[in-house]
């Protein structure tokens, strides 16, 4: 025969369940609003992060093309229209737009005969420690090449030394400095082992490598098997 559930087992159930409702009931009454507000403040943070983004993207976008016409104006001699745009983009939001600008800038005071101006800006990119160390590398080697005349060789040697050495993006440049400069220095077998070892890295430009052979031939050094082929 079947066993008739317990009434007492039913009725506790029964009060289980509704306790349950009426907590979530006071729940619902008791934060319900809260919970709700912080949806609709989620949703706002939301839609205020895609608009953000989306503005540094058209901004991005924005100061790509004044550069593109910064360079355009350099080309055609628009001396006034290149400094008012360079001068707006040295503090844009992207870092590879504003370090862009400012080493065009001083590309640009270069070619307008103020090497003052150009190699202050150089050397502000070089010495600036908030931005990307490619860009530094690229100014430490155009402001290294600019003064080089007036640096004492040791110096060059020492600015330089990070950069000279095998697998460095600016090893042919970096490294031609810095053997001339052990050259003046006369330290010529360490000149000719670096023309050397600048002639067998075929990373490096064959135009460098070329000159590279001539030096490290002239101070006793045959390099000529590394000759870039033709």
């Amino acid at each position: 025969m079947a066993i008739a559930p317990d009434p007492s087992e039913s009725f506790a159930r029964e009060v289980n369940e509704n306790l349950r409702r009426d907590r979530v009931r006071d729940t619902a009454r008791a934060y319900g609003k809260w919970v709700i507000a912080g949806i609709i403040l989620l949703l706002i943070a939301i839609g205020a992060f895609l608009a953000w983004r989306d503005y540094q993207a058209k901004q991005a976008a924005a100061d790509s093309e004044a550069l593109a016409l910064a360079i355009d104006d350099i080309g055609n001699g628009n001396v006034g229209a290149v400094r008012s745009r360079l001068a707006s983009l040295k503090d844009a939001r992207g870092d590879a737009i504003s370090v862009s600008a400012k080493l065009t800038d001083a590309a640009f005071a270069l070619q307008q005969n103020d090497r003052p101006k150009a190699l202050a800006g150089y050397k502000a990119v070089a010495e600036d420690s908030g931005i990307a160390q490619p860009w530094r590398d690229l100014a430490t080697i155009r402001q290294t090449a600019l003064e080089y005349d007036a640096l004492q060789p040791q110096a060059v040697i020492d600015r330089l030394a990070p950069l000279a050495k095998p697998g460095n993006p600016w090893f042919g440049s970096a490294g031609e400095m810095t053997a001339l400069a052990l050259l003046r220095a006369g330290r010529k077998s360490e000149a000719g082992r670096l023309f050397a070892a600048i002639a067998g890295d075929k990373a490096v430009p064959d135009s460098i490598r070329s000159r590279a052979v001539q030096m490290a031939g002239s101070l006793g050094v045959d390099a000529s098997a590394s000759l870039p082929t033709p």
